[in-house]
Formats: C-alpha cells, sequence, structure tokens
C-alpha cells in the first residue's frame, strides 16, 4: 500500500486534518503514518499530541523543534531543527506522499525537506492570501514545491495555476475543516457550561487573537487594545483561546492569563479546546473576534458573526458575516455593536459561505488514490 504521511504542528491544523486522516486510516488503499511537531509537544501549548492519540490514531514520529522563546531569532532556529528533524525522519518512514496543510513556518521547513528527498507533497489551503502577515510568502513557497493541491475556493485554486502549477493538478474542494461542522454532534449550551465550568451570560463571544507579523503597532498594543473594549461589554462572556507560536505570542498569552485572573467572572481562557468543544462554542457565541482563521472559514457555516480584527486575514474571500474593523479601540467596539445589530435584523440566516463545497476530504482521499505515480520533477505551466 502507499504510504501517505500526514504532518501537524498545531492543535488547529490537527482539526482541519482529522476527517482526511480518518479516511486515509480506514482506506483498503492506503497506509496513514503521522507526523506530529512544533507546539503539539509543548506543555506550554497543551501537549495536545495527545489528543491525536486520544482519538485513536498512532503518531509514528514526534519531532522536537519548539523553543521557549517567540522572537524571530527563535522562530528562524526553529524552522531550522524542523528541517534537521526531518532530516532523520524521513528516511525512516519513506512515504509514498506528504500532506501539508497551509501556511505556518513549520510546513516550510518540512516541504522542503520533502523536496530535497523527492518525496511528493500535496497542499492544502493554497493561493489564498493573508496581507498581514508573512505566512502569504510561505504559503506561496509551499505551492511551488508541491505536486497536488487542494484549494478552498475557485479563486484560489485559479492563483495557484497562475502561480506556474498544472491546473489537471489543482483541485478546489472547499474547506476541510467545515467536515468537522457536518460530521460532529456538537454539544449544546447546558453541555458546554457544565463541560468548561464556566456560567454563559446574555452575550457570549469566543477570542482568538494571533500575533499580526507584518503590522505597525506591536502585538501588545493590538491586543490591550481589543482587552480595553472587552472590558466595556455589558452582560457578557468571553472563552479565550491562546494564541499560536508566532513572533510574540507568547505576549498575547500572558495578557490573556493576566486578564482572566483579573476577571475571572467574566473570562476563561484555554491553551486548546479541541474541534469538538471549540466547535461548539463558536456555535453557541454571539460572535467570533480577533484575527483566526477559523472566524474566516468555519464560523459562516454555524451562523454565528465574525469581528475581524486588523489585517492579518486581509485578502481572504468572505461571507457577509463577517465584520472587518482595524486595531483601535473605536473601530473595536463598533464591530460589537454591529454584531448585535446584525443578530436583531436576523440578517445570519442569509449567510452563505464561499469555502462550502461539501465534503472536502472525501474529494482529497479520492484525488490521493486516483494518483498512483507523481512526478517530482515538475514543470512550470504557462497561462
Amino acid at each position: 500500500m502507499r504510504k501517505v504521511c500526514v504532518v501537524t504542528a498545531t492543535r488547529a491544523e490537527y482539526g482541519l486534518l482529522k476527517p482526511l486522516m480518518q479516511l486515509i486510516k480506514e482506506s483498503d488503499q492506503l497506509q496513514l503514518q503521522i507526523i506530529a511537531t512544533g507546539a503539539h509537544l509543548s506543555p506550554e501549548f497543551g501537549l495536545t499530541y495527545k489528543n491525536i492519540e486520544n482519538d485513536g490514531f498512532v503518531i509514528n514520529e514526534k519531532v522536537e523543534i519548539l523553543l521557549s522563546s517567540d522572537t524571530p531569532a527563535s522562530i528562524a532556529k526553529t524552522m531550522g531543527m524542523a528541517m534537521m528533524g526531518m532530516a532523520d525522519v524521513l528516511p525512516r518512514l519513506n512515504p509514498d506522499l506528504i500532506v501539508i496543510l497551509g501556511d505556518r513556518y513549520e510546513m516550510l521547513s518540512i516541504a522542503s525537506a520533502a523536496t530535497i528527498f523527492k518525496i511528493p507533497i500535496a497542499h492544502l489551503h493554497g493561493g489564498e492570501i493573508t496581507e498581514g502577515a508573512y505566512d502569504d510568502a510561505i504559503r506561496h513557497s509551499i505551492t511551488k514545491m508541491s505536486h497536488l493541491h487542494f484549494t478552498s475556493t475557485e479563486e484560489y485554486k485559479n492563483r495557484v495555476i497562475q502561480m506556474g502549477e498544472n491546473p489537471k493538478n489543482v483541485f478546489n474542494v472547499g474547506a476541510i475543516g467545515l467536515d468537522n461542522i457536518r460530521d460532529l454532534k456538537l454539544l449544546s449550551k447546558e453541555e458546554l457550561e457544565a463541560d468548561l465550568g464556566v456560567s454563559f451570560k446574555k452575550y457570549n463571544y469566543q477570542v482568538t487573537f494571533h500575533p499580526e507579523t507584518l503590522g505597525n503597532l506591536s502585538s501588545a498594543e493590538q491586543f490591550q487594545n481589543l482587552l480595553n473594549v472587552i472590558t466595556k461589554q455589558e452582560d457578557s462572556f468571553f472563552i479565550f483561546t491562546k494564541a499560536n507560536a508566532d513572533t510574540d505570542g507568547r505576549i498575547i498569552n500572558q495578557m490573556i492569563d493576566d486578564f482572566v485572573s483579573e476577571h475571572p467572572t467574566i473570562a476563561k481562557a484555554y491553551s486548546s479546546l479541541g474541534t469538538l468543544r471549540f466547535l461548539s462554542v463558536v456555535k453557541i457565541c454571539d460572535a467570533i473576534v480577533g484575527n483566526s482563521s477559523s472566524g474566516i472559514l468555519e464560523a459562516p457555516s454555524l451562523f454565528t458573526p465574525t469581528i475581524n480584527i486588523g489585517y492579518r486575514q486581509k485578502g481572504r474571500s468572505q461571507a457577509l458575516s463577517i465584520i472587518n474593523v482595524d486595531n483601535s479601540e473605536e473601530d473595536i467596539s463598533s464591530g460589537f455593536e454591529s454584531v448585535k445589530k446584525m443578530t436583531a435584523e436576523n440578517k445570519l440566516s442569509e449567510v452563505k459561505n464561499p469555502y462550502d463545497n461539501g465534503g472536502a476530504a472525501k474529494e482529497i482521499l479520492k484525488k490521493i488514490i486516483e494518483y498512483k505515480t507523481i512526478e517530482t520533477n515538475k514543470s512550470f505551466y504557462n497561462l
């Protein structure tokens, strides 16, 4: 059987990849291999590799790469460690195909190593644009090293082809994370209160804020503006999920811990909620707040509005339920008011998610099985 190796470095990434991993595991034509690395192996980020194992998967290799710092120097060193780790792991696993999702710096190192070892790459979520983060350059670089491309919209498919990729290897399958919304039985508000040990209020919000790595304001300044606005929201409760391991991510996480400690009756924080609890929280909340891709990709399919702050997600296709604001307190405050107005006017029932094609994981599996031989020496496709 052909060996398909899925690489994951963060909780969010695994949550998106899980439906595909399950299908590969169940396939009688493919053998699933899993490499867990990055934040999955860090106590600071919740040791989320355990979530993978608790879901019944076997992790073939664990590659330690994450340093206990979030400076540009430490991120660059982490990328170097990822390259060295993969140089040891890939010969042992000898996969026929590597599956990579998205645009994180760890994935750039993994794609680079796979390229040197002449291992074909299947890349999910290529062709997208996020102007407020260095993820853009990383995502496009991975695209040029990849051989099968699974995009989340037709616009992104065309952009991948524009970058010189052969159309016969580029497929618009929609956003794979939406499979979880269809497949999982989400928890009710009462079940969440019991599970999380919280008491929801009249208004409830899920908050995820990652560093805007190319922004002019510091991460601390941006996030402090949001916290200042949060303290002014009446009869409201906030569920924080912590920032990822990007530059300045630890600054944001420390600010979250301090805020929750000072305001225990209106906020609670988690390193990781897991896919089921996270989607359940988003579903029952009045809005998802911050700059996470979840607010762009998943929230519209749950008919939950998004207050999208700053420029991290700038350039992505968006549903009408997404309210874009800048990093100022005034604009963020207006976002909360717009959400309440949108809900009061019952506009959420009209929302259509541009990323929802239906059944992305099955389509990806089908194409992986079809492409039994993938030529690693590809040619540039001229339009």
